[in-house]
């Protein structure tokens, strides 16, 4: 079923292909991280502005991703800019919900005895909040991240599309072993992303491993 000839052959674009998949995540989840940290903290200065935050976020992660490249295709063209600003923003959703979940699953008692001890509202919020909260966060960037995986193959109708580029040339000469690279990278990418995810989190939070 397999060409092994054909994957010895094509080594080379294999290997294109998987950096280019694991650029479009990456960045897309990294920009992902970084704006949901920035709508984290105005949620928690002002609690009014979760609902409208949460609600624009789930309206773009409705938007069909080839609605969604198609139409940012006059804004900024047929690239990687427009693969990664759709990719991040089908990451919003997840990651906002589970930071401010994390945050706000922090013990009252855990912060009123950081209060006790002379912690300002930042340092508090930094070394207490974020250190307990980690577990939750991660396990959104993990969902995240993997759900990414999966999206990034649909960019191949802008040229990219990593693993993608196998699965529709696969499709359009029927030839299976480029559908099955394309399909099995894809899940292996996923689940070594979600492995060090996972890696990450016991790393950074060796107290709940101890306590679990």
């Amino acid at each position: 079923m397999i060409d092994w000839a054909w994957i010895d052959r094509n080594s080379g674009q294999i290997l294109d292909r998987t950096l280019e998949h694991l650029y479009l995540t990456l960045v897309s989840v990294g920009l992902g991280i970084i704006i949901s940290l920035g709508l984290t903290l105005i949620v928690l200065r002002w609690r009014r502005a979760y609902a409208p935050i949460t609600i624009t976020a789930g309206i773009l992660y409705t938007i069909p991703s080839l609605a969604l490249f198609a139409f940012l295709i006059p804004i900024v063209g047929v690239n990687a800019t427009n693969a990664i600003i759709a990719l991040t923003s089908y990451t919003l959703l997840i990651l906002v919900r589970n930071f401010v979940a994390g945050i706000d699953g922090v013990p009252s008692a855990t912060l009123e005895a950081a209060d006790g001890m002379g912690y300002t509202a930042r340092s508090r919020f930094w070394k207490m909040e974020v250190p307990l909260a980690m577990p939750v966060i991660i396990a959104g960037v993990r969902i995240a991240t993997v759900t990414t995986v999966g999206l990034v193959t649909v960019s191949v109708v802008l040229g990219l599309g990593g693993y993608g580029f196998f699965i529709l040339r696969g499709f359009q000469s029927r030839q299976i072993t480029q559908t099955l690279v394309g399909l099995l990278l894809s899940v292996i990418l996923a689940t070594l992303l979600d492995l060090l995810f996972i890696l990450a989190q016991k790393l950074l939070t060796p107290w709940h491993r101890r306590a679990s």
